[in-house]
């Protein structure tokens, strides 16, 4: 299948490809199917694109890229509801707010986006540790 984006260009993608969140993503409630691709010369930040909205594309990262020690702990219903039976089937990406300087670039790691990469099901939970920042720049130094 095609896509043609507002903003990355027209992209191929296939059935497979497909991350289905059944809640949406907070503020994109009514949307709920979206891909994942990098983004083009850099293998860092990838895309999270809608299928439904070809204005919607999300920039996103791994924040193991970035926050040595980021961990947190999966709840049951969470895990239950995305069909999760082991740590294999997890992908974890955070967005990422972009600035027009490098330092007002800043990564979300209180709301990360959890995939279950084997049956394509998504969330974003919301943390309640408050060791977690919504804003947390991602060209910090000593990260």
């Amino acid at each position: 299948m095609e896509l043609e984006t507002t903003f990355h260009g027209t992209r191929e993608f296939s059935e497979e490809d497909i991350i289905y969140f059944k809640k949406g993503i907070p503020g994109f409630e009514n949307l709920k199917k979206f891909i994942v691709f990098d983004v083009e010369d850099n293998g860092v930040f990838s895309v999270l694109q809608s299928i439904e909205d070809k204005d919607i594309g999300i920039i996103v990262v791994s924040p193991f890229s970035w926050v040595k020690d980021y961990e947190f702990n999966l709840d049951k219903e969470t895990e239950e509801r995305l069909s999760i039976n082991s740590s294999e089937e997890v992908l974890i990406l955070n967005t990422v707010t972009l600035g027009s300087k490098l330092e007002n670039v800043t990564i979300n790691l209180r709301a990360p986006l959890i995939v279950n990469v084997k049956n394509k099901s998504g969330e974003q939970l919301i943390l309640t540790e408050e060791k977690y920042e919504i804003k947390h720049p991602l060209f910090k130094e000593g990260v």
